[in-house]
């Protein structure tokens, strides 16, 4: 699955709501987190704003830490994949889906507007963070079935 830059944000910076639960199911390794060298160095930038530091005390350090994580702790894919013109109203976010591509992944996790517009990319679906978390809670509840089952 890839998550957008948003999501990255949003859950490094207030540890409550949607987008901190996204990045601490990740941590516990409860899906596979797919980015590429692109997304990395889109999220970094963004966590590294002194304007965003200053306003929500982030430090040099944990911006490295997640670079360093990403790195380590999630599938790394080229994010090469043509996409150019797929999102002409944002082509930055053209990042995503060269990675989705890219990875093969199921599906994308955006809170943009211009990638939830499109609903699917070359069918892979992109989700809001509401409905990955339901999807990775009916997951869990199904596996937990299972194990009750066997």
């Amino acid at each position: 699955m890839v998550l957008d830059t948003n999501i990255f944000v949003s859950g490094l910076l207030s540890r409550k709501g949607a987008p901190a639960q996204t990045l601490a199911a990740w941590r516990e390794r409860r899906f596979l987190l797919v980015v590429s060298p692109a997304l990395i160095a889109e999220i970094l930038t963004v966590l590294s704003d002194s304007i965003l530091k200053r306003k929500y005390s982030l430090v040099h350090e944990d911006v490295t830490e997640l670079g360093h994580l990403l790195e380590v702790d999630a599938l790394v894919v080229p994010g090469q994949a043509e996409v150019a013109g797929s999102v002409p109203t944002d082509p930055d976010d053209e990042i995503i889906l060269a990675c989705a591509l890219d990875g093969e992944v199921d599906f994308s996790v955006s809170g943009d507007h211009h990638l939830l517009g499109l609903g699917k990319f070359r069918d892979i679906p992109i989700f809001t963070i509401r409905q990955f978390l339901e999807r990775l809670e009916g997951d869990i509840e199904e596996q937990t079935k299972y194990d009750i089952e066997s």
